[in-house]
């Protein structure tokens, strides 16, 4: 698969000082630094980009009114996130920074404007960035109450995958029950979810297209009807034959590349492409004529956007990703755990395609 998708962009290249080194630990590929004599907390931090990230003791900051102070027991790890230590992704936070965009823990802290949530509450949230860590502080509109049903590492992998997921195959595209919705790289934490909440929530017929026979194997467990291994298999053709040359009604694509023009041209009359992400690290064309031909639309879906430009719509996706976690129509898949010293081999695990489902950091 890397070398049709021309994957040297990332690990070995970037990383590959980690793959020489031993495992993973304050004395190794991470380092603990000092602080100041007041209270500190410990976090992964990126001190150069396209470097490890680095373990440091950093000092706990006041609260403002509207903040919260939690305790950090789980934190998802994102394509994002690494994207961002490379200078890779769309926002560039300045050095040195923390990352880490979801996470679930314990309030340890309110601010005196806080309303929504008090010490002791179970919460998961989201964060520009500064999740990998011990604690975090966020504003109170970006956290939600976790439900006795849910558990810290499923709270943590539920915002940005399911979050997105929901969003575009909802919102964007208003996909309809009995649709036919394909997802590529489909045991991914996106992918995996995608599947989830296509066949369980929307009540569509998914095919899952992934990079192994067990990837495949995956995500037909997760809802797929049925699913085409594209290392070994032509997906064009195998479209052709699922869907009796009609086409698929939705793609949820966050491969790139070919896969993403072999997606596009399988498309039925009036459907819809979902622009979710790049990880074949191609960003493709689109052929404006096909569009017109088929009457098909490209959509991009940036879900972190939404935090801005439209934080209804942005928060409406978690709420709804935690009530149907909630009611047990949905249930992410914990790929791996790793502990917060092990964060570069958990980066790792994802640049490799080794990992499914979520990959987490826990922090207790």
């Amino acid at each position: 698969m890397a070398a049709r998708f021309g994957f040297q962009t990332v690990p070995e290249r970037i990383f590959r000082q980690l793959l020489r080194g031993p495992s993973v630990g304050e004395s190794s590929s991470i380092n603990r630094v000092s602080s100041q004599p007041h209270r500190t907390y410990r976090a992964a931090v990126c001190t150069e980009l396209k470097k490890p990230l680095v373990l440091q003791d950093l000092q706990a900051t006041e609260l403002k009114p509207a903040e919260v102070r939690v305790s950090v027991h789980c934190c998802g790890v994102n394509f994002a996130d690494i994207l961002a230590c490379q200078g890779l992704y769309q926002e560039k936070p300045p050095l040195p920074f923390t990352p880490g965009m979801e996470f679930s823990g314990c309030v340890v802290e309110t601010g005196s404007k806080v309303t929504t949530v008090q010490k002791g509450d179970r919460v998961m949230g989201v964060s520009g960035g500064s999740a990998m860590a011990e604690e975090c502080i966020v504003d109170q509109k970006v956290l939600w109450k976790i439900p006795e049903e849910v558990g810290y590492e499923e709270a943590a992998a539920l915002p940005v995958s399911y979050g997105t997921g929901l969003l575009a195959l909802q919102h964007r595209a208003a996909t309809q029950p009995g649709e036919t919705v394909l997802v590529t790289a489909a045991a991914g934490g996106a992918g995996l979810a995608a599947v989830d909440i296509a066949a369980h929530v929307l009540q569509a017929k998914v095919i899952a297209a992934a990079g192994s026979d067990e990837k495949c194997v995956l995500a037909v467990q997760k809802g797929a009807y049925a699913s085409i291994n594209y290392n070994t298999s032509n997906l064009k053709e195998e479209l052709k034959k699922l869907t009796n040359k009609k086409g698929v009604n939705v793609v949820f694509d966050a491969v790139g590349g070919d896969i993403f023009k072999d997606a596009l041209s399988s498309l039925s009359w009036e459907g819809r492409i979902l622009v979710v992400g790049f990880a074949g690290g191609s960003i493709p064309s689109v052929p404006a004529n096909l569009l017109l031909l088929k009457n098909i639309s490209a959509m991009g879906v940036f879900w972190g956007r939404y935090r801005e430009q439209d934080f209804p719509v942005f928060s409406q996706s978690i709420s709804r990703a935690v009530q149907l976690c909630q009611e047990g129509k949905i249930r992410p898949h914990i790929g791996a755990v790793f502990k917060l010293q092990q964060v570069n081999e958990a980066f790792l695990q994802v640049m490799q395609r080794a990992s499914v489902g979520k990959v987490v950091l826990s922090m207790k």
